[in-house]
Formats: C-alpha cells, structure tokens, sequence
C-alpha cells in the first residue's frame, strides 16, 4: 500500500520531506526518501492528511537496487497504524509523462 506522507528526523521536524511509503504494516513502513539515515535514528512520518506524526526507529536504510532513493524500513514501538484510511489508490501507480506527451 503507498500512502503519501511528510518524513522528518526528530533532530530536525521542521526539514520534513513530501514522499510516500511503498509497503506497510500495523507496526511499520517502508519509506523512500531523499537523504541519508542511520539505524536507530527517530524519523517522524505523517500522512499528508494532516493528522497526529508517528515516530519510529529506523532498522534499516539502503538504496534501492543499489543507487537512486533510499528506502527506510521505520519500525514503530509505541503503537499501531491504520494505514487502510491515508492510503491513495493512484499513489505509486502513476505513469511518467514522455516529452511528446505520451505516456510510458
């Protein structure tokens, strides 16, 4: 399920960045984001719906593939999430626009 959200380090929750996740679970998600993170840094994810930010541990961050954006697995301790109600059918599904406007 990909569901649009705001990441931020707790180090910095006002440097939050616009992404989605690409996998997710009642205790957890896979992120994509643009910087790098360490294992066992707090990141907070919000749903772009505006409610209440989840902190979570990062247990992982690696490229995905090997290059391009990276993917955080964040695992979140305190609570569960109820992903089914900030999730976007569309999200991750759209296609990329060519130049000649055709789709690919």
């Amino acid at each position: 399920m990909s569901v649009p959200v705001y990441l931020a380090s707790m180090g910095e929750p006002r440097a939050r960045e616009r992404t989605v996740t690409e996998n997710v679970s009642p205790h957890g998600a896979r992120v994509i984001s643009k910087r790098s993170w360490r294992s066992g840094e707090e990141a907070l994810i919000a749903p772009l719906t505006g409610e209440f930010p989840q902190v979570g541990t990062v247990v992982y961050s690696r490229h995905k593939n090997g290059e391009g954006p990276l993917c955080l697995g964040v695992e979140f301790l305190d609570r569960s999430v109820k992903w089914e109600s900030y999730s976007v059918p569309s999200v991750g599904r759209l296609s990329l626009s060519r130049r000649d406007g055709k789709e690919s």
